[in-house]
């Protein structure tokens, strides 16, 4: 059985080198993903009710109605809305996510429960 030897053509491997023999270096990743931003519209359009857990350990419950780049404005159904700088936000999660799996009542918790 005659096997062909598969070999890739020269330019091809020209195109993988770059100038003086030295191989090509990976571009760096962009310095702004976006990812957040994507994350805050998409809570926003589905109105997905969020726990904010800021620094003190104190958890904010309520919609985000509106961010920019220094802060974000929650929506609380019964209490006043906040405007809530994200320097002291430690994570936001979604409500239906609590932390030992089970479903979120929406009862206000502790904030040395953790």
């Amino acid at each position: 059985m005659n096997r062909k030897l598969i070999r890739p053509s020269l330019s091809e491997i020209q195109d993988q080198i770059g100038p003086r023999g030295m191989p090509r270096r990976k571009p760096t990743p962009p310095e702004q993903t976006n990812a957040e931003n994507f994350y805050y519209i998409k809570q926003m359009q589905a109105r997905t009710p969020v726990v904010v857990v800021l620094d003190t350990g104190e958890q904010i419950r309520g919609v985000i109605e509106w961010y920019d780049k220094s802060c974000i404005k929650v929506h609380r159904a019964n209490e006043p809305n906040l405007l809530i700088m994200k320097s002291f936000v430690r994570y936001i999660y979604k409500q239906q996510e609590s932390k030992n799996g089970a479903k979120d009542e929406g009862l206000p918790r502790e904030p040395d429960e953790e």
